[in-house]
């Protein structure tokens, strides 16, 4: 020992990864923290089975950029948006106690000089997202409470490299006074340039190319060259790696097969690696060759500890937040790795003028001391907090379910060909509701007088299964025989209990109730579902707004809110805003429904009255726009005169853009029921 034998060395590291989560669960430990035990004990300052040689280098540095991409990629910015006040207290206060009480600390107890005592106490300041894989592991990453801690990490984090930077430009040779404000120009202009560039790169290049790989390798080099520029820069690459995340966050939808693969190969591979190599960065053993090393490190824990929790405490009661939340962000923001270890290695490569480091071994032991137990407190707090919150959302989600019905997240896709595929199953997998257990239904019609066309339309399916698979839903498949698609999928519909149908259109293909010859006409009189009727321009990920059109009364039928919530949530999924054109009654009604379903998408409302003319409507829906037509059947309480046009004004003014057209769910009516709704009563909002 230690393994040298590269294949010997990743076997090694693959049985840890596996066998440590699965030992440790037992004893109620989170798997994060025997990680790092794990890398405690079998580095050169435990038994020494391995060394710490380059690939922890490289595959740590991937590690740590992950986890800081994956943190704010994981934010719904409109959600930051909305909090962003709070996140900037949060931020503050997390950086700037920390950076009081340390610097006290450091100097007066521990007897060091201004620049080491600063150093330290950014040490204190900083904070990594540790225990974020466990909140998405229950699936909490949306809650205020965590995306106020991931907020708050931006300024944080930002402020104590600065610090770092500035320090640490002030003790090189030929520095000036006037370094750190260079240093600071140069930070904000590369800040704008990735916050320009990124996003502009990242739309074009998903619109022409849709391979999951060819677009997983896209993401993680722009995270690269992010982290690469600002290190070039003379900031840590953490910093480029966070700023990548936030501007490719539009771009990738939570719910979306690449999200799934980002997820998948950092949780499986390199923040494990980099969780290891931190452990194996401990050196216990010198901390008990002498009392100062054990004062030092009890000074930083302490100090760590304290800090951060006062941070938490006083974020709770400026806004008046509940216990949970205040243990959940103290519990996410306690934690030390990246930027600390940044910080101290920096400062323990720094040589004085007398031949010392800066830092020294002492403060290098204690942070790593600082590192571990901060990692273990923070991962078993959010632990326990994470799962108490995850215990009472089962009842919250029954009662939604019940507010829909009990067939309200059953999707059934009808695909065609080979180019409807990837628009059809995205869009199902946006509107679907996040955690639903309910299977997605995917069918292919084959009729009698085509009997050539079956083996094309099952390889559709096994397309449409492995996308879903990608992102963790089960999808069902069926290759049905009919003499005519209505009848083929209206029974499918029926035996398969579904809510909600999606169906689609080629990119030139018109939209017209002869869809498929007689197909639409038919399908929406065999059927009282809610049908979806789709056509994409550009993938779903790169809309950038959508603008939905609700007809006068619609607030009156019986699927108003569930047509309603799908639209919510398809822009939440894709972090855009929603502009909504309707009557001023009809906007009140879905004002008071987003409401008390407190979704937090940004709504612009237009009071609209013109519906024999759609032009003005058409001018605001830009390149990067969706466009949304709430439709009905004839017969029913929203029908228009202006519905009889609206596939040839659609074809005319909104061919090259997103189109989607909703037949709400319209079950059939009795005399009572239809007078009770004309008698003012939404049946969807009582």
């Amino acid at each position: 020992m230690p393994i040298t034998d590269p294949t010997w060395i990743f076997f090694t590291m693959l049985a840890i990864i596996l066998f440590a989560p699965m030992l440790l669960e037992r004893l109620r430990i989170p798997s994060i923290v025997g990680m790092i035990f794990a890398g405690l004990i079998i580095g050169p300052h435990g038994i020494g089975l391995l060394s710490r040689d380059a690939s922890f280098e490289l595959f740590g540095k991937v590690g740590l950029y992950y986890i800081m991409f994956l943190a704010s990629l994981e934010m719904n910015l409109q959600d930051v948006q909305r909090i962003k006040s709070r996140a900037l207290v949060l931020g503050l206060l997390s950086f700037a106690i920390p950076m009081l009480i340390g610097y006290a600390a450091n100097s007066w107890l521990l007897g060091f000089g201004v620049e080491a005592a600063v150093l330290m106490a950014a040490m204190y300041a900083s904070h990594t997202l540790i225990a974020y894989p466990i909140v998405m592991r229950y699936g909490l990453v949306r809650l205020p409470g965590v995306s106020i801690a991931v907020g708050g990490t931006i300024v944080a984090d930002t402020l104590t490299l600065l610090v770092l930077a500035v320090v640490g430009g002030m003790l090189k040779e030929h520095s000036t006074g006037l370094t750190w404000v260079w240093l600071v120009i140069k930070v904000i202009l590369l800040g704008l340039v990735i916050i320009y560039a990124f996003p502009r790169l990242g739309r074009w290049f998903f619109r022409r190319y849709n391979d999951s790989v060819v677009q997983y390798v896209f993401v993680i080099s722009l995270v690269f060259l992010g982290a690469g520029l600002m290190e070039l820069v003379g900031m840590e690459g953490i910093l480029g790696a966070f700023l990548a995340g936030i501007v490719l966050n539009r771009l990738i939808p939570p719910t979306s097969p690449l999200m799934s693969h980002i997820e998948f190969v950092g949780n499986a591979l390199f923040i494990p690696y980099f969780l290891i190599g931190v452990g194996m960065l401990i050196n216990l053993r010198a901390l008990f060759d002498h009392t100062e090393a054990l004062v030092i490190a009890a000074v930083m824990v302490a100090v760590g500890i304290v800090s951060k929790w006062l941070a938490a405490l006083a974020t709770q009661r400026i806004y008046r937040m509940s216990g949970d939340e205040r243990r959940l962000i103290f519990g996410l923001t306690g934690s030390r790795a990246a930027a600390t270890l940044a910080v101290v290695l920096v400062g323990y490569n720094i040589i004085m003028p007398d031949g010392s480091h800066l830092l020294g071994d002492d403060v290098l032991n204690g942070a790593m001391v600082l590192i571990l137990v901060t990692c273990i407190v923070s991962s078993m707090l959010t632990e326990h907090t994470a799962r108490r919150l995850a215990t009472r959302r089962p009842a919250a989600e029954a009662e939604t379910n019940d507010a829909t019905g009990s067939e309200a997240d059953r999707l059934l896709v009808a695909v065609k060909d080979r180019e409807s595929v990837v628009p059809l199953v995205s869009l199902a997998l946006l509107v679907r509701t996040p955690r639903s257990l309910a299977s997605i239904v995917a069918i292919n019609v084959v009729l009698d007088d085509e009997p050539s066309t079956r083996l094309q339309g099952l390889q559709l399916l096994e397309h449409a299964e492995k996308m879903a698979a990608s992102t963790g839903v089960k999808m069902q498949t069926f290759s049905r025989w009919s003499v005519n698609l209505v009848t083929g999928i209206s029974h499918a519909v029926k035996e398969n209990a579904v809510s909600d149908l999606i169906v689609g259109l080629h990119k030139k293909g018109k939209v017209t109730d002869t869809f498929y010859g007689k197909f639409a006409t038919g399908l929406l009189t065999a059927l009282d579902r809610q049908v979806f009727i789709y056509r994409q321009v550009i993938p779903l990920s790169t809309v950038r707004r959508i603008h939905t059109v609700v007809p006068p009364e619609a607030e009156y039928e019986a699927g108003f809110v569930r047509w309603l919530r799908r639209v919510v949530l398809l822009a939440r999924q894709i972090s855009c805003a929603i502009d909504f054109y309707g009557q001023p009654a009809t906007l009140e009604a879905v004002h008071n429904c987003r409401t008390g379903e407190g979704e937090m998408v940004t709504a612009v409302y237009h009071s609209y009255e013109s519906w024999d003319n759609l032009v003005p409507i058409a001018r605001e829906v830009r390149d990067g726009h969706m466009a949304i037509f709430v439709s009905a059947r004839k017969g029913t309480i929203s029908r228009q005169p202006y519905h009889d046009r609206l596939p040839e004004e659609i074809e005319r003014y909104f061919s090259a853009r997103n189109v989607l057209v909703i037949y709400p769910h319209q079950p059939a009516a009795d005399a009572a029921t239809v007078a009770h709704i004309r008698g003012g009563v939404p049946t969807g909002m009582r």
